[in-house]
């Protein structure tokens, strides 16, 4: 019997569009300039270096850090030294644009949450998470009124492993008190979604929309032949899957 629901975040529940991107960038920039009293143009190579430097150590391995530790790239590279105050100060600048200029809602995404919260099951969401880490990323979905349908959240730069390793859906599995056979995984990566929850023993829904935002992960040369259980190009789509069926005799609404 499924228990649970769960889902990816980015280009699965909200997305970011090309302009809003656009904008990103060039706040960050700002905001962290102003603080070390400099123009964006003197910290762009080390605000780029950040990212590269992540992939290298991080995010290629499937790990993540707090966000912290990108400050601690960024000023390496600057190559200076800078008082706590000041790094928290960066930090803040660094982490929560998004929360400024918030993303988008995927169509359909709050009208299936609330279905099937409706119906009594349980709600989880796991996301890697790039530069805006998980502390922000609750905001952003308290703000956008998507927070209240979760009865748990994990995120890869606190949780220190990224999806698809095992151990971030288990996170959130033990969170839900629940068995992998009684989840439902839906995302729209097939390497760290489909086959991240299917190596856990988990049915793997994989959602790919006729459109997405920017907000999408790099391909991963895996070698491997990845098969979805059911694929879905919108959210509503999900109540009328075969595989989903036991959604219909669902358990009832929570209390």
């Amino acid at each position: 019997m499924i228990k649970a629901i769960a889902f990816d975040l980015w280009e699965t529940l909200i997305t970011n569009s090309h302009e809003a991107t656009r904008a990103h960038g060039p706040l960050r920039l700002d905001r962290m300039a102003r603080i070390l009293a400099t123009t964006p143009q003197s910290i762009e190579e080390a605000y780029r270096y950040v990212w590269d430097r992540c992939q290298e150590l991080y995010w290629s391995a499937d790990k993540d850090v707090p966000c912290r530790t990108q400050i601690e790239h960024f000023v390496e590279a600057l190559q200076i030294k800078l008082d706590e105050a000041t790094m928290q100060a960066l930090e803040d600048a660094y982490a929560n644009v998004l929360v400024d200029v918030l993303p988008s809602i995927v169509p359909g995404a709050d009208e299936i949450l609330s279905q099937l919260s409706d119906r009594g099951y349980k709600l989880g969401l796991i996301s890697n998470t790039g530069r805006t880490p998980g502390y922000a990323l609750r905001t952003i979905l308290d703000r956008l009124n998507l927070a209240r349908f979760f009865d748990a959240m994990v995120f890869s730069n606190e949780h220190g492993e990224c999806k698809p390793r095992r151990s971030i859906f288990d996170a959130l599995r033990r969170s839900l008190d629940v068995e992998f056979n009684e989840m439902i995984f839906i995302g729209d990566n097939v390497y760290a979604d489909v086959y991240g929850a299917q190596r856990c023993g988990m049915l793997a829904v994989h959602f790919a929309p006729p459109e997405r935002g920017t907000a999408v992960a790099p391909d991963v040369d895996h070698g491997m032949t990845i098969e979805p259980h059911a694929t879905v190009c919108s959210l509503p789509e999900i109540l009328s899957l075969d595989v989903l069926r036991p959604l219909i005799t669902a358990p009832g609404r929570r209390a």
